[in-house]
C-alpha cells in the first residue's frame, strides 16, 4: 500500500509586491542622495498630499476592473466640493453639508452611470462630455471664483485639520481606511465578486445572471460619492475650493491606479497597489524638488512611469501566456 503523496502548499506572494519594491527603491535613492527626504515629517507631509488623488485612484479601480475609465473624476470633486461650501456659506451645519456633498457626488457619478448604460456607450465617452458639463456647471455656481466658508471655527473645520496622535493628518488616515474598506469590498463582497466577473468575462457574467448594465451603474455611482467624499474633506481641510482645483486630477488618478497594478484590461484590480501607485507619483515630485529639478518635470516622469508599468504588465502577460501553452503541449 502505497502511501498519497502530500500536497504541496505555495505561498502566493502579494501581486503588489513589485511595486511595494518599487517604491521602497525610489524612498532609499532618493534618501541616501537627500537624507532630509526621509524625514518623518516629510513623508507624513507627502501622505497629506495623497490624500484627495488617493481616494480617487481608489474609487478608479474599480472602474478599471470593469475596463472603463471616468474621466470627469476631477470635476465632480470638484463641483461636490462647491457644492459643499455653497452650502456652508448658506448656513447650513457644516457636517450635514459633508454628507449632502457626498451625496451630491453620487448623484453626479449617477446621472454618468444613466448615460453610460441607456446610452449603451462607454463610460470614457460619456464622461468626454460631462467633464465639461460638471466644469461648465461649477463655474457658474460659483462665478469662477474661490468659495471660502465664513464660519470655520465648527467642529467640523477643527475635526478635519485636526492630526492623530499629532502626527497623522485626519484625511490622511480617512484615506487609509477607506482603501482598507474598498479592498475588502472588493475581494471579499458580492459586489467585488461582480465586477471582477463583469471585467474577466461580460458575456459570461451575464450568462451567470449578473447584470452588467447595474454592475456600470453602481460602480459609477460609488465613484461619484469618493469623489463627493473627497471633495468635502478637501473644504474642510484647506477651508475653501479654487474655481480650477481638481481640473488636471484625471491623469494622476489613471496613473496611480495602472502604476499600482490594475490591468486596463479589466477582471481585476489592487487598491493597496493604487495607494502605493498614488506615493510613487507623489515622491517623484517631491524627489524632483530636493534634486532642485523643475516641478514641471514630474508631468513628464509621470507619463514615463505609466509606460514603463504598462509596459512590464504586458511582459508579465506574455510570459505568462507562454507557460501555459508550454504546460498545454505537456
Amino acid at each position: 500500500m502505497t502511501a498519497l503523496p502530500e500536497r504541496r502548499r505555495t505561498r502566493r506572494l502579494p501581486e503588489e509586491l513589485g511595486v511595494i519594491v518599487a517604491l521602497l527603491v525610489m524612498m532609499t535613492v532618493i534618501g541616501v542622495a537627500r537624507p532630509r527626504f526621509l524625514n518623518p515629517l516629510n513623508l507624513l507631509t507627502i501622505l497629506g498630499h495623497t490624500t484627495f488623488l488617493g481616494m480617487l485612484a481608489v474609487g478608479m479601480v474599480f472602474l478599471l476592473a470593469i475596463r472603463e475609465i471616468d474621466l470627469s473624476v476631477g470635476w465632480i470633486f470638484n463641483f461636490s466640493a462647491v457644492f459643499t461650501a455653497l452650502l456652508m456659506v448658506a448656513g447650513v451645519p457644516p457636517w450635514v453639508c459633508a454628507v449632502a456633498g457626498v451625496g451630491f457626488g453620487a448623484l453626479l457619478g449617477l446621472v454618468n452611470g444613466a448615460l453610460a448604460v441607456v446610452l449603451r456607450l462607454p463610460a470614457i465617452i460619456v464622461t468626454l462630455g460631462t467633464f465639461s458639463m460638471f466644469q461648465g456647471l461649477s463655474l457658474v455656481v460659483n462665478n469662477g471664483r474661490a468659495v471660502v466658508p465664513a464660519d470655520q471655527g465648527s467642529s467640523f473645520f477643527t475635526a478635519i485639520s485636526a492630526k492623530l496622535f499629532g502626527v497623522l493628518p485626519v484625511p490622511a488616515a480617512v484615506f487609509l481606511v477607506l482603501a482598507v474598506v474598498m479592498h475588502l469590498v472588493l475581494h471579499r463582497s458580492r459586489f467585488g465578486y461582480r465586477v471582477q466577473a463583469v471585467g474577466s468575462n461580460p458575456e459570461a457574467a451575464e450568462l451567470a445572471g449578473i447584470s452588467n448594465a447595474a454592475v456600470r451603474l453602481q460602480t459609477l455611482v460609488l465613484m461619484g460619492a469618493i469623489c463627493g467624499l473627497s471633495g468635502a474633506m478637501y473644504v474642510g481641510f484647506r477651508g475653501a475650493i479654487d474655481p480650477n482645483e481638481g481640473s488636471d486630477f484625471v491623469l494622476v488618478v489613471v496613473a496611480a491606479v495602472i502604476i499600482g497594478g490594475t490591468p486596463l484590461s479589466g477582471g481585476s484590480g489592487t487598491v493597496i497597489g493604487a495607494v502605493i501607485g498614488t506615493l510613487i507619483i507623489q515622491i517623484i515630485s517631491s524627489g524632483l524638488i530636493f534634486f532642485g529639478i523643475d516641478a514641471t518635470w514630474s508631468t513628464f516622469v509621470t507619463g514615463a512611469v505609466i509606460v514603463l508599468a504598462v509596459s512590464l504588465d504586458q511582459a508579465v502577460k506574455y510570459q505568462r501566456a507562454r507557460r501555459a501553452r508550454r504546460q498545454a503541449k505537456h
